[in-house]
């Protein structure tokens, strides 16, 4: 995940910070902080003051959080699993976490549309496995397994499904516009 994305998303969880404890907090440089801050306060998404900075709108840091990621980027591996989606979702192994529909799924209890498609985040155990339960087969991918650099929030869940083709994807991100900007 490109570090500026991931500045924004932990933004989004900490509203009212100091760029130094988002630096820190994430591992990153202060100039890549101060980069993402500075194009969040350009669009007047965020408040910078002398002591720290707080986001102010959110729903516009949130779409320039989606607009900003490419989840395809980020996937190492997909394949075609001849599996139903919810056997392919009980078939991750430790390791994994869950984007996109499944994490609305599990999380909200809810589905706004049937999907067919499973993406999770891995580490590179978890990789490993997810190779062996379910090999490389030819066809249209069904499971997307992304590079897992950080937190899977609600805002990192959103700018993943708004990056998605499916039609049904729109369903997932309206439900969960609503849900974050409450």
């Amino acid at each position: 995940m490109r570090k500026r994305v991931l500045v924004c998303v932990w933004l989004m969880e900490n509203r009212e910070t100091t760029q130094k404890a988002a630096a820190e907090a994430l591992g990153v440089s202060l100039s890549t902080v101060n980069a993402t801050v500075k194009a969040l306060e350009r669009i007047g998404a965020v408040d910078v003051r002398q002591r720290g900075l707080r986001v102010v709108d959110p729903e516009k840091a949130l779409m320039w959080l989606a607009n900003m990621r490419d989840v395809y980027r980020d996937v190492v591996y997909s394949t075609r699993a001849v599996a139903a989606v919810g056997e392919i979702e009980k078939g991750m192994p430790p390791g994994t976490e869950f984007t996109a529909f499944t994490a609305y799924k599990f999380k909200y209890n809810d589905v706004p549309a049937d999907y067919s498609e499973v993406y999770v985040y891995a580490d590179e155990e978890a990789l490993g496995e997810i190779k062996k339960r379910f090999p490389p087969r030819k066809g249209p991918a069904n499971l997307f397994v992304l590079e897992k650099d950080g937190e899977v929030t609600d805002a990192l869940v959103f700018a993943d499904l708004w990056n998605l083709r499916e039609w049904y994807a729109k369903e997932f991100v309206g439900a969960l516009r609503d849900r974050i900007l409450e």
